[in-house]
């Protein structure tokens, strides 16, 4: 039974398995908060560490594959732009881990192309090889698959839909980021007229959010209306670029899925010619939480 060490280094936890690579199980999860290995001074120590421990459990795992969220060299040897971890940046972190872990093979790979890669072989539907993962959480982020590798560009970090220019004189994820989506939510509750159950004094939160669009809350679906009318142009950009008909959308803000879609499926028919409106498909990324260290072991194939 073939198995890898998974690793998704997050601003808020950092989460591992142990992944079969046949059915996607992951067994000897652990999670540790980032901000307390921060403060350490000393993350990647605490890293090695933890990871140590893993593969003395595991004697079997040869590789491990980490997924983090920010650019790294096109080596995929060093981080060099963390924004939630800058302890890391310009860390030799391969090579530091396989001087602490001999006999292991380490692959690094941005969290969203991971994610990407993770939906491929182990999403719940059989997809194309080819396609544009998009993830909606605090920031936007994003990945192209193209023909079952994952696209990278000339300097190793393409696909950055959050930085994209769109609306208001700001990039994407300025404008749909999960702050931004709130800003948004308690500046139109301020100055809506008419029925809604969304409290009024600057304490909507995602959660409720998709709570009240599920209940058909006029001003929620209006609020989910505007993200699906951005992040329909921002996409709007990519599929000419990259010559791509299947979109999935995950991330923590993916819950609201359903209620972006008619709005994104409109811009999307405003501005596609009928070259690249053809079998265009936008589906709901499947793994969910588990996207980022299912991603990460992915890296491992």
């Amino acid at each position: 039974m073939e198995q890898y060490l998974g690793i998704d280094i997050g601003g808020t936890n950092v989460k591992m398995g142990i992944v079969d690579a046949k059915s996607g199980h992951i067994s000897n999860f652990y999670s540790h908060d980032t901000v307390s290995w921060r403060k350490s001074g000393h993350f990647e120590e605490r890293l090695a560490e933890a990871i140590a421990l893993q593969l003395h459990d595991n004697p079997d795992i040869k590789k491990v594959g980490i997924g983090l969220p920010g650019m790294l060299n096109r080596a995929r040897t060093v981080p060099i732009e963390i924004t939630a971890i800058p302890e890391l940046n310009n860390v030799p972190l391969v090579d530091f881990l396989t001087e602490k872990c001999a006999g292991i093979t380490f692959l690094l790979e941005n969290d969203a192309n991971a994610a990407a890669l993770g939906e491929f072989y182990f999403g719940e539907e059989s997809i194309d090889e080819n396609y544009i993962f998009i993830t909606l959480g605090t920031g936007v982020g994003g990945a192209a698959i193209l023909n079952k590798k994952i696209f990278t560009g000339g300097n190793g970090n393409a696909m950055e839909p959050g930085h994209i220019p769109s609306i208001n004189g700001k990039v994407l994820e300025r404008n749909i980021g999960k702050n931004e989506l709130l800003d948004m939510a308690n500046a139109m509750r301020k100055e809506f007229k008419g029925n809604t159950n969304l409290p009024d004094d600057g304490t909507i939160t995602t959660t409720g959010l998709v709570a009240a669009a599920t209940k058909n809350d006029e001003l929620a679906l209006k609020i989910f209306d505007n993200v699906g009318d951005i992040l329909g142009v921002g996409l709007a950009h990519l599929i000419p670029v990259l010559d791509i008909n299947l979109i999935l959308i995950g991330g923590g803000l993916s819950a609201s899925f359903d209620f972006i879609l008619p709005a994104l499926q409109r811009k999307l028919d405003y501005w596609l010619t009928k070259y690249h409106h053809n079998g265009l498909s936008v589906r709901r990324a499947s793994l969910a939480n588990d996207a980022g260290l299912l991603g990460a072991a992915s890296l491992c194939f």
